[in-house]
Parts: C-alpha cells; sequence; structure tokens
C-alpha cells in the first residue's frame, strides 16, 4: 500500500559547489518523484539550528551548522506515494563509504562530512522539515500527466 507523504531533500553545500544540482535534480525526476517546492537558498545560523535541533549537544552539531551556512544550498520538497524511502534510497547511507553502488553518496561522495544531501527520515522529519524551509504559499499541489505512468492508482 503506497501512502501519501512529504519530505525535505536538500543539495548541500558541497553538491551545490560542485556543479552537482542538475544531476541530483534529474535522478529526482527520472524517478518520477514530485516537486512541490524548490529554490535556491542562504542558511541562516538559525534555521540551522531550527533543522538540526535533534543533534543540540553532539559534539558534531557545530560542524553541521557551520557546514550548511558555508554556502547556497538547494531546498527541495517532495511529496508522492512513500516518497520518504524512495529518496532515502536514492541518497544512500551517510556515509558514502558504506552506500551502495548508484545511490547519489556512493556516486558522488568521499567522506561523511560532504556527503551532499538531505533527506527527510520520518513522515513527521518530512512534514517538521518542509515546514522549516517553505512557506504554505511556496508549494505547489499540481498533477503530472505522467503520474499514471509512474505508479499505479
Amino acid at each position: 500500500m503506497s501512502i501519501d507523504e512529504r519530505t525535505l531533500f536538500l543539495i548541500k553545500p558541497d553538491g551545490v559547489q560542485r556543479g552537482l544540482i542538475a544531476i541530483i535534480l534529474g535522478r529526482i525526476e527520472k524517478k518520477g518523484l514530485k516537486i512541490i517546492g524548490l529554490k535556491m537558498m542562504k542558511v541562516s545560523e538559525n534555521l540551522a539550528k531550527k533543522h538540526y535541533e535533534e543533534h543540540v549537544g553532539k559534539p558534531f552539531f557545530e560542524n553541521l551548522v557551520s557546514f550548511i551556512t558555508s554556502s547556497p544550498i538547494i531546498a527541495i520538497a517532495l511529496q508522492g506515494p512513500n516518497v520518504i524511502e524512495l529518496t532515502r534510497n536514492m541518497i544512500g547511507k551517510t556515509n558514502p563509504l558504506d552506500a551502495l553502488p548508484g545511490t547519489i553518496r556512493a556516486d558522488f561522495g568521499i567522506e561523511v562530512g560532504r556527503n551532499l544531501v538531505h533527506g527527510s527520515d520520518s513522515p513527521n522529519s518530512g512534514i517538521r522539515e518542509v515546514s522549516i524551509f517553505f512557506q504554505d504559499t511556496e508549494l505547489m499541489d499540481w498533477e503530472s500527466n505522467l503520474s499514471e505512468w509512474i505508479t499505479e492508482s
């Protein structure tokens, strides 16, 4: 049974700086995932701390905040059946050395601290994270004419 979900997908500063935006967006589109929000932005320190609040007090928290605020990112809101599991499978494990070939992190990443992308890890995280990065007015609910060729109704 497929469940309609929302997820936040970020192309982090290393993905932007390395010129991988089009390649990563292409993978999202080729998979047939529905983009309902998309923007390039510079993450403020306050936004970064809100996004990573579950890691407050951990030794790597300051590095996460420093890195995500160091350069522009691409924020993408995706919606669709099982979109969280689908994107997590496309992304690969956190450490690129452990990620399966064909995933974004395995194909383009080298180390944990520069792993290119972020994807929400649960339906609750997806709702929370999309609302942190997007206002409701920035999200578009639309139907693709291709949807019948991608998923069964």
